[in-house]
């Protein structure tokens, strides 16, 4: 097996584009892309977004960091509960059908674009 797949590394470059210019987003668009492009199963799709996060965030902090767009303080304070809340949603995640998934990550996803639109 080839260990560089070109579509991957397509969706990888577009998925940490955005996440690097927003800020955010990789998530949201690595789940419905890993399941319903590569047909990855919805359970296996969240949790690999989840890993894969880890590179995004970690190279566009390196850059918000080096530019001073950064503030110590509240990441701090909110790892804290993302830490947890982490723990808590992967425990959870084997737990619900792929169905419940499917719609939950849907209505956050709305509510978060409603947000952004009206507020």
């Amino acid at each position: 097996m080839n260990p560089f797949n070109f579509k991957n590394s397509l969706i990888g470059s577009f998925t940490g584009f955005i996440n690097g210019l927003f800020g955010s987003g990789g998530v949201t668009l690595l789940v419905p892309i890993l399941n319903n492009i590569l047909g990855v199963e919805e359970h296996k799709s969240h949790a690999t977004a989840l890993a894969i996060i880890i590179f995004l965030t970690t190279a566009s902090s390196a850059i918000y960091i080096s530019k001073g767009t950064y503030d110590i303080p509240s990441t701090i304070q909110a790892s804290i509960g993302s830490i947890i809340g982490g723990l808590i949603g992967a425990k959870l995640l084997s737990k619900v059908t792929g169905k419940f998934l499917r719609i939950a990550f849907g209505i956050v996803m709305i509510i978060a674009a409603c947000r952004m639109i009206f507020y």
